[in-house]
């Protein structure tokens, strides 16, 4: 335990951290009535498995390998969801001659096309994912989402790193 506050606690933090960011997800979506893009959902997914990850670590407060381990995993999530929050963040910034042309609803992919052809749509975003249709503080949802990436690869880093 470093600064008065143990990894256990840590992982505690992120999970809720976790939760809350799929509360507001949900809340955008559901109350606010914003519609959900291909690469948000993918984003969701590691949000969600990052969550889990760090839920499971903190209940089961093992030693220092599971430490390293909880928060490996996690962190391998959020990793791969950096990558995809920088992803459509960067369709957000291009020219409007290049953003690709949009997708169909993810329903209507599921009912109709093969389960590779969706997911690829899924993991590569589409004309849809260049919109912005909601900010905070000037930053775009998943400018604020690959935020929150960031700063859950760097507590879960210092959660490995302490864990010797």
């Amino acid at each position: 335990m470093i600064g008065g506050i143990s990894n256990r606690v840590l992982l505690g933090g992120v999970a809720l951290i976790c939760a809350s960011a799929m509360g507001f997800a949900l809340y955008l979506q559901y109350v606010v009535g914003l519609s959900v893009c291909p690469l948000c959902l993918t984003q969701r997914v590691f949000i969600i498995g990052t969550g889990i990850v760090a839920f499971l670590g903190f209940v089961h407060g093992p030693a220092m390998l599971g430490q390293r381990v909880y928060g490996g995993i996690a962190l391998l999530f959020s990793g791969i969801g950096c990558g995809f929050a920088a992803r459509h963040v960067w369709l957000q910034h291009l020219p409007p001659e290049e953003v690709p042309a949009c997708g169909p609803p993810l329903a209507y992919m599921l009912e109709t096309l093969p389960f590779s052809e969706t997911l690829t749509l899924l993991l590569t975003g589409d004309g849809n994912c260049a919109e912005v249709v909601w900010s905070l503080f000037g930053l775009s949802i998943p400018e604020l989402t690959l935020g929150l990436f960031i700063a859950l690869i760097v507590v879960l880093t210092t959660i490995i790193a302490r864990a010797r």
